[in-house]
């Protein structure tokens, strides 16, 4: 629907018919007392932010599609001092959007500087809300947006702040995410980020094309590299695998290609549903993609994570010396976009632009 026209304007009383956002508290399970916020772009674009989550994104759909691909355990209700080991795992409900960092993403870990577990705290901490924006439609604003703000940190270490805004407009089927990173402690603070999108069942199938070019390195290496090795079709989704019950997974790491405008492109295209999603990035933000791919029965999913780093860890990132280090005040941006394309035109001038 063309929202710029007003010809349906006197045939509509609420918002609530062509979109917005509605806010609530889950009830049951293991989700109860959970904040979220559904918003509807109006485009067949509906999707629910977990506020008590980061604001992270948990279900997503287009149409009557499915985007996300969501855990066993769904929605949990955030656990702070998850940040042991591999307690993440644990409160672990996928969806489409899961935050890791703020200092530190990777397998668990430990050295001189401390010990961390696996993703760090971020995806653990409610966000407080400062602003909920709905569309004004006689004056013929559509912007639908929320804001929060998550602090991650505790007295005597690191303070860092994420004040994330996730924006969308009527009839555009775009999600928008703008997050501002900044040290609001005394000391230098190390700074690692990822975007952990986690895409399911039935965008991912069998058949599903991954798009994403650049020069890429399997994480798995010798005999463990069963996927991401010359010859092998890796972006083209698989049926279940046997060997990927349990922990059985694989990831690539890419330096993604740039456009003209130093935007960086990725996705998946579904040619029996006839629509693709596209994810695009600043290269100079985040100049990493990971490509996870675990096709285990029943647990069928594969991961586009936009990052600041590779996800192998604070200690091997400061080995390397490309470990970032935010001074006080000092503070970064991060944008980011997915959008749904449903014409073969609009997906092919994507893929060209890859």
């Amino acid at each position: 629907m063309d929202f710029s026209k007003k010809d349906w304007l006197e045939k509509v009383s609420h918002v609530a018919q062509v979109g917005g956002i509605e806010t609530s508290v889950l009830d049951n399970g293991r989700g109860r007392g959970t904040r979220i916020a559904w918003i509807n772009t109006g485009t067949g674009l509906r999707f629910k932010v977990v506020i008590d989550r980061a604001m992270d994104i948990a279900d997503a759909y287009f149409n009557q599609f499915n985007l996300s691909w969501i855990s066993k355990l769904g929605v949990t209700a955030p656990q702070p001092f998850s940040d042991k080991g591999a307690d993440w795992l644990r409160t672990f409900g996928g969806g489409l959007l899961v935050t890791c960092g703020l200092t530190h993403v990777g397998g668990p870990e430990a050295d001189v500087f401390g010990s961390r577990g696996l993703h760090d705290q971020i995806s653990n901490i409610p966000a407080e809300i400062i602003h909920i924006k709905q569309p004004d439609l006689l004056n013929g604003d559509l912007e639908i947006s929320i804001t929060g703000r998550i602090l991650q940190g505790h007295p005597l270490g690191h303070y860092i702040e994420l004040i994330r805004t996730i924006r969308c407009y009527l009839g555009d089927p775009t999600i928008h995410i703008e997050d501002v990173v900044q040290n609001v402690g005394n000391m230098d603070a190390p700074h690692l980020l990822l975007y952990h999108f986690n895409f399911g069942w039935p965008l991912v199938d069998a058949g599903t094309e991954l798009l994403w070019n650049g020069k890429w390195l399997p994480r798995e290496s010798g005999e463990s590299n069963k996927i991401f090795k010359a010859g092998y079709d890796f972006k083209t989704c698989q049926e279940p695998r046997e060997d990927h019950r349990g922990a059985g997974e694989e990831a690539v790491f890419i330096s993604p290609k740039s456009d003209q405008k130093g935007n960086s492109h990725c996705g998946l295209f579904n040619e029996k549903l006839g629509f693709a999603v596209a994810l695009t990035f600043k290269k100079e933000q985040l100049p990493w993609l990971t490509n996870w791919q675990h096709w285990g029965p029943g647990e069928y999913v594969t991961g586009l994570e936009p990052g600041t780093n590779p996800p192998l860890g604070q200690k091997m990132m400061r080995e390397r010396k490309e470990l970032i280090f935010l001074k006080p005040q000092e503070k970064k941006v991060y944008q980011l976009s997915l959008s749904i394309l449903d014409t073969l035109e609009e997906i092919q001038v994507f893929k060209d632009n890859m």
